[in-house]
């Protein structure tokens, strides 16, 4: 999964902001970390995850979402056609046999219509398109400063590792070349990134101001608005979202209310085949599940181990 700074949903312009794997050997981003200005470190940090975006290494995961109106929790597997989901857990409790009718139902329609794959297909590829402008814009759209360090966690970046902390406010002198980017003009915050790895681990933005996206036209973004995302190296090398937070409030077509509160956790990543179909996906998917259904206990203690 790739975040989904970018996935629909306002939100989608951010679920999949942060790419994969880097260019750069480890000594050399440390270098960039020491005599690189925070400008030049963010240019060249966002350049590697924009180069890498392409080819990862596809996964099966946890996705455990909280809102306003209850908790839920799917099973993901990224394949060649689609992300692909099943829900397992609704506010905290195994499905309803009509509740899982429902879901078996709503994966065969993909299975079955492929125009409706297709579109969902479609769907993905814009939101990560949209989330590739704004990750490409952050150096010339914000400007930074270093705020000290933390270190990595097993869910943030990459335990042992330093993260340096660079804040960042709106470049006045920056015009976005799209309404995509238009988000960033008022976004203040904070960033993290590994200098080991010279990989984002972690955004933290707040809407300092009414921005508007669409040029006005389809609405804005109240003050106020925040969003977190962060990743880590979840085996191999290979960087996955853990974590995303949004909340923003503002309008839709100049009169229809816009409201996103959310939580995500991602976890228990595992690798999965490279050429995966959807419909394979959706059998790893619905075994994976039957383990769980059998044996939750023992199957969330060999996840621990592994």
């Amino acid at each position: 999964m790739k975040l989904v700074l970018g996935s629909g949903k306002l939100n989608a312009i951010w679920v999949t902001v942060l790419a994969i794997a880097i260019s750069t050997s480890p000594m050399h981003a440390q270098q960039a970390t020491i005599s690189a200005s925070p400008g030049e470190l963010v240019r060249k940090t966002v350049q590697n995850e924009l180069n890498a975006s392409e080819g990862h290494a596809k996964y099966m995961f946890r996705d455990q979402k909280k809102t306003a109106q209850g908790s839920q929790t799917k099973l993901m597997v990224e394949t060649d056609d689609s992300m692909a989901g099943i829900l397992v857990e609704q506010n905290g409790h195994p499905l309803t046999p009509d509740q899982q009718r429902a879901e078996d139902a709503r994966l065969e329609g993909y299975i079955k219509n492929p125009a409706e794959l297709n579109k969902k297909r479609q769907k993905e590829r814009d939101e990560a398109d949209h989330t590739k402008k704004i990750v490409a814009a952050m150096p010339d759209a914000l400007l930074y400063e270093n705020d000290g360090t933390v270190p990595g966690t097993q869910s943030l970046g990459r335990p042992g590792d330093v993260l340096l902390r660079l804040k960042f406010r709106p470049n006045p002198n920056y015009n976005p070349p799209t309404h995509v980017e238009q988000i960033l003009t008022g976004m203040t915050g904070y960033m993290l990134i590994d200098t080991n790895q010279c990989r984002i681990a972690k955004i933290d933005g707040t809407l300092v101001k009414d921005v508007a996206f669409g040029w006005g036209i389809l609405g804005h973004l109240d003050p106020g608005g925040h969003f977190l995302v962060q990743q880590a190296d979840v085996g191999g090398g290979h960087w996955e979202a853990t974590r995303m937070d949004l909340a923003f409030d503002g309008k839709v077509m100049l009169f229809k209310k816009l409201h996103i509160n959310s939580s995500q956790i991602f976890t228990d990543y595992h690798p999965t085949p490279s050429n995966l179909s959807f419909e394979q996906g959706v059998v790893l998917l619905k075994k994976k599940e039957s383990e769980l259904a059998q044996n939750p206990r023992q199957v969330a203690e060999n996840e621990k181990q592994e």
